[in-house]
């Protein structure tokens, strides 16, 4: 062989190799995509951290729930009348019932769901981990968590209020706020918390973990006044005297939504065609008249408190 030909056989090796080495590098980018628990691809970012990939990441959300056959929801059990225990040990209540009804619209059979008891503070890191693929547990659309999880059109709408033990003298916040020893009890993660705290931090609050924890205490005498959603504290004030629930809100009203995690638009949309449709049948009013009619009393007029449709003001 001689020179000419040797050099044209190196050449040859030379791009054979090259070759296999383009081919082994597609064969590795194409390997980074992993399945996450509740929505769907992540892909992984250069420093290995689960990254989300836009609509293409959550393609298969609702396939993912369909293949496990369950859907799972975060919901109160100490929320009456919106999420709680029955004597039976059945998760029922107004946001639960809505929560039976997705699974039944989605996988054929409402009781093809599992329910995981959330607190206020759990909701959010509940969806950012996976734990569930929904939380439907009266929670309320703030800035602040819009950053953190995406939420459905609103079921309910709500405004922040004071529950006041009529023996504290306490007619409006600024009553507690030129007072030294009164004390308002709020539960961890809730509007009411969020709000005092950031925009009253001179008002000394006692925190709680639970509702009925926060609840317990107010009518046990360690707080003066309880700032909670209004539809709680009217509810709660009709079964117990001596409680006023003042009818300044502490805020402007505001919508209540289900919430998926960040960027499982699938499952998010999924939810406002079906709020959508169950207004047609006005499924929340049923809801409504079942578990908030007796609650808030003759006078209350549904439509001050249920979204029907998802269709917020």
């Amino acid at each position: 062989m001689n020179t000419r030909q040797n050099g044209a056989l190196l050449w040859l090796v030379m791009l054979s190799l090259f070759a296999g080495l383009l081919t082994g590098c597609g064969q590795g980018s194409s390997n980074g995509n992993t399945t996450g628990s509740a929505g769907g691809a992540t892909n992984k970012g250069s420093e290995g951290a689960s990254q989300p990939s836009g609509s293409e990441q959550q393609g298969g959300a609702l396939q993912q729930i369909k293949e496990r056959g369950k859907l799972i929801v975060g919901v109160f059990t100490d929320k009456p009348p919106f999420g709680m225990v029955d004597e039976k040990g059945q998760y029922v209540g107004f946001d639960t019932d809505l929560a039976k009804r997705f699974a039944k619209d989605l996988l054929g059979d409402e009781s093809k769901i599992e329910f995981v008891t959330v607190e206020p503070a759990s909701r959010v890191p509940f969806l950012q981990s996976g734990k569930v693929d929904l939380i439907v547990a009266n929670m309320t659309v703030t800035e602040e968590r819009k950053q953190a999880v995406d939420f459905t059109n609103p079921n309910l709408k709500v405004a922040t209020q004071l529950l006041v033990n009529d023996k504290s003298g306490i007619k409006s916040l600024q009553d507690v706020k030129s007072s030294t020893d009164k004390k308002v009890i709020v539960t961890k993660g809730t509007t009411a918390d969020i709000f005092l705290t950031k925009h009253h931090p001179d008002i000394e609050l006692i925190k709680f973990d639970k509702n009925t924890e926060s609840l317990q205490a107010l009518q046990d005498g360690r707080g003066d006044a309880y700032a909670q959603d209004s539809i709680i504290v009217y509810s709660w004030a009709r079964k117990h005297q001596g409680f006023t629930v003042l009818p300044d809100k502490l805020e402007e009203e505001a919508p209540i939504a289900p919430a998926v995690k960040k960027g499982n638009d699938e499952l998010r949309e999924w939810v406002n065609k079906e709020l959508e449709k169950l207004g047609e049948e006005k499924f929340l009013l049923k809801l409504y008249d079942q578990y908030l009619r007796n609650e808030l009393g003759p006078e209350v007029d549904p439509n001050n408190v249920i979204v029907e449709g998802g269709k917020w003001k």
